[in-house]
């Protein structure tokens, strides 16, 4: 049944090359990938973790491989500022945690799993598709050159403003967590002192109202690391005004008040080894990203199906987005090949989906409050004070993903 369908993917990202590469396995030879970005997405992204449990059944499953460049962290060490205590430059040492994760570069991830898509797939850069029509039989594909295009089925991978997902959930819409996370990246040459802060460690620096997560990423460039790091706080008032409205602040776009913000939080609020890392960060290397969530009600319609942030935007604390979307296309490529029909197959991917994306959606909003909204008084935390919190917070144990089943 399927060895005749045509299929499209819209979105060319970490997702949708998985998508089409679980499509191939599925059955499906009749490929066709449309990508909005008409340049390399390879140039774009800086760090995210997976980890290692996810990683092996990702391995397992064909998505991942130690040909993918990726550096091993260990443990996660929380700091704070204390001044009052005497603390050195990174602060005052809260509590030492296992962190068994590998980090990568979005870049060079990307690029290995678009060289796995199959070349008889037919990626298209530079379409842009405006709007879909999705009915039980199949789903028609509006692209910005006037073009429609029928296919048997669509599967969404176009990120958080998905027009897949606006075909058949119109109504569900990214909400604003009313806090923000600046990013950036840059090579590890740059830092003071680098012997300070163990290559195999992810840096949690706590501070009231928000905290900054920083762990070392490869950069194939040269052959070394790149120093990736996350802060997340809440601007002053007004600072966000208009973000409600789904967006992102692309690197050197930040206004002045923003940056005084963020210049703030380095210097005032962040121990001094970790301000001068942020400070570190050259203004056409930052990033701002207004931070977001949502779940589909359902991950299959009709003849689409959605896949990674089209489906489900968990804020980033839970350290699961690229395993998301990777398992997504685990999933797809099971209920391919355990199926027979279209119906059957979307049937079965929404079980499968659907009840991960509200796990990882509650997941993110409750660590968001105790990291960010809700800060407790960090500087009255011991080890075990810090491991009976983190415990509560993550109550489901689905921190860096939930185990793939099936």
């Amino acid at each position: 049944m399927r060895n005749g369908s045509k299929v499209a993917v819209v979105g060319g990202s970490i997702g949708g090359c998985a998508s089409a590469l679980a499509l191939r396995r599925g059955g499906v030879e009749d490929i066709t990938v449309h990508e909005r970005a008409s340049g390399r997405l390879a140039d774009r992204g800086v760090g995210l973790a997976v980890h290692n449990d996810r990683y092996a059944e990702l391995e397992s499953a064909g998505y991942l491989d130690a040909a993918m460049p990726w550096l091993q962290i260990r443990r996660r060490r929380w700091w704070v500022r204390d001044e009052a205590a005497g603390a050195g430059p990174l602060g005052r040492e809260l509590a030492v945690m296992p962190f068994p994760f590998r980090t990568y570069n979005w870049g060079p991830l990307w690029q290995e799993l678009r060289r796995r898509v199959p070349e008889s797939a037919d990626f298209r850069h530079g379409s842009a598709v405006e709007a879909v029509e999705v009915t039980p039989e199949g789903a028609e594909v509006h692209t910005d050159g006037g073009r429609t295009e029928r296919y048997d089925a669509v599967i969404g991978a176009d990120g958080y403003r998905s027009a897949v997902r606006a075909a058949v959930h119109p109504d569900v819409q990214p909400e604003y967590a009313g806090y923000l996370a600046w990013r950036g990246a840059y090579p590890s040459d740059r830092l003071r002192d680098p012997d300070l802060w163990p290559e195999d460690e992810c840096a949690y620096v706590v501070f009231p109202g928000g905290h900054l997560i920083v762990y070392r990423i490869p950069d194939v460039t040269t052959g070394g690391h790149r120093v990736n790091w996350v802060l997340y706080t809440a601007p002053p008032p007004g600072l966000d005004r208009g973000m409600e409205t789904p967006t992102t602040l692309h690197p050197g776009t930040a206004g002045d008040g923003l940056r005084a913000h963020l210049a703030y939080v380095a210097e005032k609020l962040l121990p001094a080894y970790w301000g001068d890392l942020v400070r570190g960060t050259t203004y056409d290397e930052l990033f701002l990203q207004p931070l977001y969530d949502f779940t589909a009600p359902r991950y299959a319609v009709d003849r689409a199906l959605l896949v990674g942030d089209a489906a489900t935007v968990a804020r980033p604390h839970t350290g699961a987005g690229a395993v998301k979307a990777l398992q997504d296309a685990t999933t797809l490529q099971s209920a391919l090949t355990s199926t027979t029909t279209w119906p059957e197959a979307l049937a079965a991917y929404d079980t499968g989906r659907t009840p991960a994306g509200r796990v990882m959606v509650d997941l993110g909003r409750r660590l968001g409050r105790g990291l960010v909204q809700e800060t407790p008084d960090w500087r009255e935390f011991d080890q075990a004070g810090l491991e009976a919190w983190w415990q509560r917070s993550d109550g489901s144990g689905s921190f860096g993903g939930r185990r793939l089943r099936g």
